[in-house]
């Protein structure tokens, strides 16, 4: 346990995936579709998860799946999840995005007692519908059925996808749940990385287009900073509970704000930041409530162990 590394890469892996959200956001706005986006982030991950499993000395295990198929369905829905992440990047600001992105830990709460079982308790159920709002204030001046004379077509079609992104994300967050339980993380990783490469090469039809080299090379960056990102959050859940380490991931917003302002000259509204501010208090409410039903549990087993 070294809770104080545990945050350190937490922050860094958030630090590097808001960097790869840059890198693939400046690309879109030079015409980058998001499927051809979605083929360099993944493909380029590949490597990374590689290196990583042979400096560890894990390569010749670490691959290894007892379900094939798990890692199939997870690679379809986080692909579709992706690719709608990558098209609201090209079409709203980055904090925007990334704050609508903070509804897939509390769409997780809900898919995971529809399709997993779990049992949950007014209080989360209280903090999710308070999260929720919190997404429905940041949407409202995107729709064009609230407000027709703010909202342009690219705009609702830019909030449209940042909803579908964060919902399709926690569905993928429910599979995983099941797939850890007989696979390695690096599997996980890898075999996403992979199907979303292929699935992303189904989009060529719809009309890629060749890339100059600084942009090839923001988004040969995008599928180095995602692997990257990828195995610094892993290590971080070796170092300290999930209780801990989970509230930094909000910082991710103060990144989004500052490279969204000095980047792209993004100013966040105040739906944004009031919608943000409700939807990281609901987050904040349900990690703490599983924090203490984690210690509950703890002083259960306890109190059940034989002494002596």
């Amino acid at each position: 346990m070294n809770p104080l590394r545990a945050i350190l890469l937490k922050v860094l892996s958030v630090s590097v995936f808001i960097a790869m959200a840059t890198c693939i956001k400046t690309a879109a706005a030079t015409g980058i579709p998001a499927g051809e986006a979605m083929f360099f982030r993944s493909s380029f991950a590949i490597p990374v998860i590689l290196v990583w499993l042979i400096w560890q000395g894990n390569l010749a295990h670490g691959l290894e799946t007892k379900n094939p198929m798990g890692h199939m369905w997870r690679g379809l829905v986080g692909a579709g999840g992706m690719a709608c992440g990558f098209i609201a990047l090209g079409l709203l600001p980055l904090p925007e995005v990334t704050a609508i992105s903070y509804a897939t830990p509390l769409l997780i709460v809900i898919f995971a007692a529809m399709f997993l079982g779990e049992r949950v308790r007014l209080f989360r159920l209280t903090a999710v519908f308070l999260g929720l709002v919190g997404v429905v204030i940041v949407l409202a001046p995107r729709l064009s059925l609230v407000s027709l004379e703010n909202a342009s077509q690219y705009e609702t079609l830019g909030a449209a996808m940042a909803l579908m992104g964060a919902i399709l994300a926690a569905i993928a967050q429910v599979f995983i749940r099941k797939l850890v339980q007989t696979e390695a993380t690096a599997a996980i990783v890898f075999y996403f990385s992979v199907t979303s490469a292929v699935l992303s090469l189904l989009t060529i039809p719809l009309g890629w287009s060749w890339p100059s080299w600084d942009i090839a090379a923001l988004l040969v960056l995008s599928g180095i900073l995602g692997g990257l990102g990828q195995i610094l959050l892993t290590a971080s859940y070796r170092y300290a509970p999930v209780s801990v380490i989970a509230p930094f991931e909000y910082v991710s917003m103060l990144l989004a704000i500052g490279i969204g302002y000095v980047v792209f000259s993004e100013v966040p509204t105040l739906n944004t930041l009031a919608g943000a501010g409700l939807i990281v208090g609901a987050g904040l409410l349900i990690i703490y409530r599983e924090r203490q039903l984690g210690l509950e549990r703890g002083r259960a087993r306890q109190v059940m162990t034989p002494q002596g």
